[in-house]
Formats: structure tokens, sequence, C-alpha cells
């Protein structure tokens, strides 16, 4: 049995959303030092605010201030922040009812050590030097007791600026260890060798590439290795026009799903060595590799007749 294969991953991407009003005038709020939660119909005040009422559905936009000291609801200590977190010693993440609202916000509490938070600890907001319109422009919670530095308390702001933040960008990034597993480890460990090994269904006698270790459609253990291809037949295709970062390849591209030779399930692949405008159902493909390539480049024409339709129609 080869060796069951494992490496980090890391899958990142910036996110981007617009905001409608009541997201608007809270972050906006942020910006300005302000904090803005949304009342309920029946006086409750939410805090971060929603636009619907979750109780109700009622919408909701009347925006109302709230201060920026409050109390700790529930607390947990981050012995160890990771990459990206908002404070990089050790910290609290604490769940504050802000004075005025009736719900907790999540932040960090900046604390030397977990001896000295506890649920009912009265904190109040650090605000970053330079603001932005985010969350982040709450830079975390500090203790609070009530001495010199008292902030100041709401002054009725109604949730109007002048510079209203209508979007945000927020990087999304998310790092793992990935296991394929016994029947994927042997996939790959054959593609490392120019071959393109599935696993047939004991039950059904599909064949599928990638092997899964288990048949989707009988659901029992799948065990018996073939090797399909390496040419195969383009099911259905799609013209790439967005770059992608990181990834050197020219647009317009196409990626198509492709049936390969003895096998049940399409994979994907990319097509080159021929016009773009070109690429059709039905075209026969051969893989291409690189020097050092562990899976196939991509895939070119094969030089072969078209496959008829009804010799993949049950692969689209």
């Amino acid at each position: 049995m080869p060796e069951v294969l494992k490496a980090p991953l890391v899958v990142e991407f910036p996110f981007t959303r617009s905001l409608g009003p009541v997201q608007s005038a809270f972050l906006t709020g942020l910006r300005e030092r302000v904090v803005l939660g949304v009342r309920t119909t029946d006086g409750r005040t939410l805090v971060p605010p929603v636009e619907y009422d979750p109780v109700t559905a009622d919408e909701l936009r009347d925006l109302v201030e709230v201060a920026a000291t409050g109390t700790v609801t529930t607390w947990a200590w981050n012995h160890a922040p990771r990459r990206g977190q908002p404070l990089g010693t050790p910290f609290a993440w604490v769940l504050v009812r802000l004075d005025g609202a009736d719900t907790a916000l999540l932040h960090a509490l900046d604390a030397p050590g977990p001896d000295v938070v506890r649920t009912g600890m009265r904190v109040r907001v650090r605000w970053a030097g330079e603001r932005s319109g985010a969350i982040t422009d709450i830079a975390c919670f500090e203790p609070y007791d009530g001495g010199p530095g008292t902030p100041a308390g709401p002054t009725g702001h109604d949730g109007s600026f002048t510079d209203p933040v209508t979007g945000i960008v927020a990087p999304a990034r998310l790092d793992y260890v990935y296991s394929p597993g016994r029947a994927q480890s042997a996939h790959l460990q054959a593609l490392s060798e120019r071959r393109t090994v599935g696993e047939r269904c004991p039950s059904c006698r599909k064949v599928y590439v990638p092997p899964r270790g288990a048949c989707p459609t009988c659901g029992v253990a799948t065990t018996e290795q073939v090797e399909v291809g390496p040419r195969g037949t383009v099911t259905t295709y799609c013209i790439v026009n967005i770059k992608a970062r990181n990834l050197d390849i020219e647009v317009p591209y196409v990626y198509a799903h492709i049936a390969l030779d003895g096998a049940d399930l399409a994979l994907h692949g990319r097509i080159g060595g021929i016009p773009y405008d070109q690429v059709r159902m039905g075209l026969r493909v051969e893989p291409v590799w690189t020097e050092d390539g562990r899976h196939p480049d991509h895939y070119r024409p094969a030089g072969e007749p078209d496959a008829e339709y009804e010799t993949y129609k049950e692969l689209l």
C-alpha cells in the first residue's frame, strides 16, 4: 500500500461586499469613534446592528448611539495568538455588552493574564490610531475602572455621515493540512509516474477518476485499481477571461471536463495547443507533461476525429 500523503495548504482570497444602510452606518461610525446599534420595534438595541430583527424579521433602520464602555458577559483566554488576530500577545476573546445595548459584541480584550479577566468586569474600547471604517477600528477592549480618561458618553448621533463607507474588502484565509487518504494517495503517486489510475466499484463496475475510496452511487468501498487514459474526450468546457492571481496563464483560456478513456467520471483540465474558440465538445485530447510535473500541465488535441456525442453524453 502506498504511503498516505499529506501537505499544508492555504486557501486565500479577498472577499468584497457592499454594505446596506445599517452596516454602512455602523462601520462609518467606528471610523468616527462612534458605536451605533439599531433599535427594534419592541425597544431592544442590537449591537452590532442587523438589518432585520432576528426574532420578528421586521426591517430595522432606527439607529442609536451606545457607549464605548461595557461589561464582559463571557470570555475565553487565547494563549497563542495566530497571524492576523487583533493582538500579537496572549489576550482574551470577550463578549461585551456595551452600555445602552441589549446584545454583546465579540472582540479582543488586552489583559495581562487570564487571572484578571472575569465575567462582569468593566471594559472600554481602545480605538485604532488609523481607522478606515472596519471592525478593526476597534483595536481591542481594555480594562476600565471609571478613573481618568473616562470615555465621553453617547451624544445622540443618528447615524448620518457625509462620507459613508459603502463597501469593504476583507481578506479571507484558511491554513490547513490536507491528507488525501489511501485512494487519492495512490492516484497522486501514479500521476508522478505519468500514469492515471482510478478505482472500480465492485457493484456497478464504474471507474472513478480521481478515486474517492468509495462508490458515490452504490456506497461501497472501492479497492480495485484501473489505469485509464492517457487520452480522453472533452465533454464540456468554459472560457476563462479573468486572470487568476499567481497563475501564469494568459487569458482567455479554456478549462474543460475531460472523460479519460476507460473512466466513468470526467475530471478537470486546461486545454492548450489550440485557439480557445476552436475547443468543442467531443474534442479528443491527450496530456502534456512538464519536465518535473507531478500532473499534466494541460491537454492538447490528440489529432483524432471528434468523439460521437452518444459516447460521452452520460458524462456531461
